[in-house]
């Protein structure tokens, strides 16, 4: 990410409203819409509460809402409650989902079936 297409969200921010551009670092509070062209960070301790549309998303913080990326990866503090639509999941050890989840190409709009987790599975451990 380049710093002058960044939008950041500090972590003494709380922030509600509707937030658009290419990419955005969110280490404090939001609630309300993103869509966004590039990719979502969300830190560790951030907040969100909203309907997300963006590339990719890598959230550490909690989030609850709908999200539809292309690629999400939970961090190992990262907590998701809502409908997560995503064409890739990754989920590291001690992330937390609650929610619908719908990933792979079904995902992306395509006819097929869901991806198969990894051997070993990335949810139920």
């Amino acid at each position: 990410m380049e710093p002058d297409t960044v939008t950041v969200i500090d972590a003494s921010s709380d922030v509600e409203g509707k937030l658009t551009g290419k990419d955005a670092r969110i280490l404090g509070r939001f609630k309300g819409e993103i869509a966004l062209s590039g990719r979502l960070f969300m830190g560790e301790g951030s907040r969100v509460e909203a309907k997300v549309v963006a590339d990719a998303a890598e959230i550490g913080g909690n989030y609850k809402g709908e999200l539809n990326v292309r690629s999400l990866i939970l961090l190992d503090k990262g907590r998701a409650e809502g409908v997560l639509d995503a064409k890739t999941l990754a989920v590291r050890e001690g992330a937390q989902i609650n929610g619908s989840i719908n990933a792979g190409q079904a995902a992306a709009g395509g006819h097929g079936h869901a991806a198969a987790p990894p051997a070993g599975g990335i949810l139920g451990r």
